[in-house]
């Protein structure tokens, strides 16, 4: 007689367990396939410390980094705007809002520096972009196409280790250690991140959305990403004075 026959509740478990195996590999498969993000945004609708987007890159070294993104919140309180880490720094490149309302907080390898006279605004959406290059150690940000003071954060070694780059979530540990009270909750859309430090006029076409050089460490249009708890992606939302009647 047949094995199933005989048995029929072990076969019948041992093909629910191949089936679901096939839905997680699908389901990988899918997570891992880059994807054009173009008019579409992550929504972080909650206080978590769990929810959160995690972006995909092999690379594992950089002398150099701008990144660039596009966001939008209420928060008063401090929160994450991007987060990298590697084993050796939690806080490899970490761009971080503080409390103070005209503060932004850039991280390289565990070091930072206070960049005040930012027009942070809440109910807005604001391209926020930061440099950093280990041959000078000098860190700057854009906000809205405004450049900051170039500030000394660090020069001791490039970004080395297993990269984990987290949006929504601030790493106090290498791909956890998520602190509820720093979390993001609003909007973040055209996420770029370079292994160069960009131009003011490459910065600057980025921020008016023009025909700029999309990251080749992470690129919107072709992203790898995986998200974990609530955050919806969703057709992106424009500003009322970009309405077409």
């Amino acid at each position: 007689m047949h094995y199933c026959a005989q048995h029929p509740d072990t076969c019948i478990d041992h093909k629910m367990k191949v089936l679901l195996l096939l839905v997680m590999l699908t389901a990988a498969a899918c997570a891992a396939a880059p994807q054009d993000l173009s008019g579409k945004m992550f929504t972080f609708p909650q206080q978590t410390n769990s929810a959160h987007v995690k972006l995909e890159t092999s690379r594992e070294e950089f002398s150099a980094v701008t990144v660039c993104l596009r966001s939008f919140t209420d928060l008063s309180r401090a929160h994450i705007l991007f987060s990298l880490a590697t084993p050796s720094a939690a806080n490899d490149f970490l761009i971080f809002k503080k409390t103070a309302a005209d503060v932004i907080e850039l991280y390289v390898r565990n070091s930072d520096a206070d960049i005040g006279g930012q027009e942070y605004k809440l109910n807005t959406w604001h391209s926020v972009c930061a440099t950093w290059s280990s041959q000078s150690g000098l860190g700057q940000l854009w906000l809205d196409g405004k450049p900051s003071t170039r500030r000394f954060v660090n020069s001791e070694s490039n970004i080395t280790g297993h990269a984990i780059i987290i949006l929504g979530q601030e790493q106090d540990s290498h791909g956890g250690g998520f602190d509820i009270k720093q979390c993001f909750i609003g909007m973040i859309s055209d996420v770029h991140m370079w292994d160069y430090v960009l131009s003011s006029c490459e910065i600057q076409r980025y921020v008016d959305d023009l025909n700029f050089t999309p990251g080749n460490v992470l690129n919107w249009r072709a992203l790898q990403f995986q998200i974990t708890g609530r955050v919806l992606l969703e057709n992106k939302q424009v500003s009322l004075n970009e309405c077409h009647y």
